[in-house]
């Protein structure tokens, strides 16, 4: 009973201001199409929905585990909060009194105890599942969190030429997870809204959506981070700035769920940065960001380069992932990349200027540059000259040992130095996911799989080249989820895929 208690609790301290609450419960074993139908038919009915799951307990058949069903229910977007009931619907019916109760319309003709529970402080029962049809949530899971392996594709070209013997991967991925990985840079929440589409509105030319579900994914430097870890490294420690927000509260639940060790600041004059997409089916609809870009002070620059003296002292790998939200100001920058210097510790960055402008020239005697043909034009002013001329322009200016531009759907060039030599050599090498279902990520999978695969002593070809199968898998689902070495192995141990 105490934790029904403590449950009313929570949920008038959340509805606190809302005037009517609504009251849905059941199983909800897989989310399907008629769930979704009639949650939205609940949340229409009032304006706090709460949601009730069944626990193991109370739903005998139920195939899946009670907070397995508790996940899918709060990834709802119409939910406004969803328990686990460990006693029967009506007891909580009776305790928080909602003004609406919706079920099914399958009970429409039956009698039961949540309708004398709710008949007891003169509530109202009603039945209801909506007419919308929508996208089963399998399928989006789908979507978002499977792999697309068939569209992917091994350039056999390449990799003769370089002498590459993929069958040597699996055991750079074991030497990887040696290493101790520091990461440094904006950390980012991306939030993917899924919506359906209802049509064109009659007033204005203007899209009308429904939203139906919204999932969060660490991006910024926080997935670079991720991304470490999960491909196997040893210990990664990641230091940002978040707002005192509840986003910012979300970055650190996650990256400890991920295994990544962070620092994070916290500066109220900022908000954590988050960005918005709504999507409807496959395509972005709309994208929004909230964020500010003003630089760190002083004494937080002093707080993080204290904290990252200590954490230096036994790293093999430092990566700069600048998105030129104020949390690299170019003072901390050279401090960082002087302490790294002097301690022998590889360096390799990548400064992205999507919506907002950088310059990735600025990051200095890196072992590695990963800029797009945009932001390496943007760090020269150079806007006429070729890929090659622009990378070797690119090269002298930061005195990296190599640059790739990365060209989208075209791929990618790389400007190698030849080790013990004064001279440097080019090459493309192709975009290897024929079908890729989300770009975003695919610079950042690609950076940190390339560095870590140096760090270990791979050279630069085979190296770029296991990173671009990364960033192939990557682009492959919705969404920055973490890639891990398992998945990177099923891609690289396919052998009918070359070209």
């Amino acid at each position: 009973m105490k934790k029904t208690k403590s449950q009313l609790e929570e949920i008038r301290v959340r509805a606190k201001g809302k005037k009517r609450i609504v009251f849905v419960s059941g199983t909800f074993n897989i989310v399907h199409p008629g769930h979704l139908r009639l949650l939205r038919f609940a949340s229409e009915c009032g304006d706090f929905l709460v949601v009730g799951v069944l626990s193991d307990e109370l739903a005998k058949n139920a195939q899946l585990k009670q907070m397995t069903r508790l996940e899918g229910v709060s990834a709802i977007n119409w939910v406004n909060y969803s328990i686990i009931l460990v006693e029967p619907p009506e007891t909580l019916i009776r305790q928080l009194k909602p003004a609406v109760v919706v079920m099914g319309k399958e009970h429409e003709n039956a009698s039961g105890p949540e309708l004398e529970a709710v008949r007891s402080y003169g509530g109202q029962l009603l039945f209801g599942s909506g007419d919308t049809t929508f996208s089963s949530m399998e399928l989006l899971r789908r979507e978002t969190e499977l792999i697309n392996h068939s569209s992917i594709i091994k350039p056999s070209a390449y990799i003769s030429h370089h002498g590459i013997n993929v069958e040597t991967f699996a055991h750079v991925l074991d030497k990887v997870r040696a290493l101790k990985v520091c990461v440094i840079g904006d950390v980012i929440v991306d939030e993917y809204i899924q919506c359906d589409p209802l049509g064109m509105s009659q007033e204005d030319p203007t899209i009308v959506v429904a939203p139906i579900m919204a999932n969060k994914f660490i991006g910024g430097a926080g997935i670079v981070a991720a991304h470490a870890r999960g491909l196997g490294a040893e210990k990664v420690s990641f230091v940002s700035v978040t707002g005192d927000d509840e986003t910012g509260s979300y970055v650190a639940d996650k990256l400890k769920e991920y295994g990544v060790e962070a620092k994070l600041l916290v500066d109220s004059s900022r908000p954590t940065t988050l960005k918005q997409r709504y999507r409807a089916g496959n395509k972005t609809l709309l994208r929004v960001s909230h964020l500010r870009q003003h630089k760190l002070s002083k004494s937080q620059q002093r707080q993080i380069l204290e904290y990252l003296n200590a954490v230096l002292d036994d790293a093999d790998l430092l990566i700069f992932a600048d998105f030129n939200y104020g949390v690299l100001p170019q003072e901390l920058v050279e401090q960082i990349t002087q302490e790294c210097s002097r301690r022998g510790i590889m360096i390799v960055a990548d400064s992205q200027s999507s919506s907002q402008v950088g310059d990735v020239s600025r990051f200095k005697n890196t072992a590695l540059l990963t800029p797009t043909e945009r932001e390496a034009r943007l760090a020269l002013g150079n806007t006429e000259d070729g890929l090659v001329v622009l990378a070797e322009a690119l090269r002298k200016k930061t005195n990296a040992e190599n640059i790739v531009i990365t060209l989208g759907a075209e791929g990618l060039l790389i400007h190698a130095g030849v080790p013990d030599q004064a001279e440097w050599l080019t090459d493309r090498l192709a975009a290897l996911n024929t079908s890729p279902k989300d770009t975003a990520g695919a610079g950042d999978c690609l950076l940190v799989c390339t560095a870590m695969a140096m760090a270990v002593g791979r050279p630069i070809w085979e190296s770029i080249y296991l990173g671009s199968i990364a960033a192939a898998c990557q682009v492959g689902r919705i969404g920055n989820i973490p890639l891990t070495a398992a998945e990177l192995l099923v891609e690289v141990n396919k052998s009918n895929d070359y070209v």
